[in-house]
């Protein structure tokens, strides 16, 4: 399978996720724009060894999702996006009643409202290209819902629906647009919490994850960014060329639940 001649841009991919995302568009011979708030040295080096490692063209082009503004200058600035994959995200945990309206604010900005923005920056480029992918990251909580995340849910809902809408307005083009729905992923940020986890309720490391972190995982087994990295290279194929409008779990069985 390969995406050579391809550009993907890939939001929140300086770390776990999306640069697992950005890695395996590489490995498929997309070029690759990877994207943060920071703009730091070794965020250009995690483009350049992408470069280096892989043969193909990779960038790194600091913006804020959370403005409506810079998540549309991402994609004009990118020159090209035949593969638009919105990943970007940040989480709160607070009861409704408890939490804080910039909290809200934000995670409904950065997780839902840039995936607005990007798309529609993006759509007149794929459409003169005479092909596209929209890929949003969306999450198990965007089928089902926990207390306590109000916002993440919320704007991962919107999301689904986001991608349900881009599916239709794009029906009869060479444009799809489908969810990816990750249940508990293994990334650097998780892998960081198992040792206090582990402390915190004397337990093993096998009994944390399968017992505490994975609780709502059947599978007890965290998905990992290849995993999702090769469901987001697959969407980005001809083979599936007639998928669109729907959602892909990566869950472990959470969401048949």
């Amino acid at each position: 399978m390969t995406l050579s001649g391809k550009t993907a841009v890939i939001t929140g991919s300086n770390s776990g996720i999306g640069l697992g995302i950005a890695w395996e568009m590489a490995r498929a011979g997309a070029d690759v724009v990877l994207n943060s708030f920071t703009d730091r040295e070794e965020d250009h080096a995690i483009a350049a060894s992408i470069a280096k490692e892989t043969g193909v063209t990779a960038r790194y082009i600091q913006a804020d999702m959370s403005r409506g503004t810079e998540c549309r200058a991402l994609i004009t600035q990118a020159g090209r996006c035949d593969i638009l994959i919105n990943n970007a995200g940040i989480q709160h945990v607070a009861p409704i009643d408890e939490f804080p309206e910039e909290k809200w604010d934000a995670i409904v900005a950065i997780n839902m409202s840039s995936a607005f923005h990007t798309t529609a920056a993006a759509l007149p480029m794929m459409r003169k290209a005479g092909w596209g992918r929209v890929i949003n990251i969306a999450s198990a909580h965007g089928l089902t819902a926990s207390p306590y995340k109000s916002a993440y849910v919320a704007a991962k809902h919107g999301v689904v629906g986001l991608t349900k809408t881009t599916a239709l307005e794009t029906a009869e083009e060479p444009i799809t647009a489908n969810a990816i729905c990750p249940g508990y992923v293994l990334t650097p940020l998780v892998e960081a919490q198992i040792p206090d986890t582990m402390k915190e309720y004397d337990m093993s490391r096998e009994d944390v994850i399968k017992n505490v972190m994975l609780t709502r995982q059947p599978s007890k087994e965290f998905a990992t960014v290849e995993q999702l990295g090769g469901t987001a290279v697959f969407l980005a194929s001809n083979a599936a060329a007639q998928i669109t409008g729907t959602t892909i779990s990566v869950d472990g069985g959470w969401t048949a639940l």
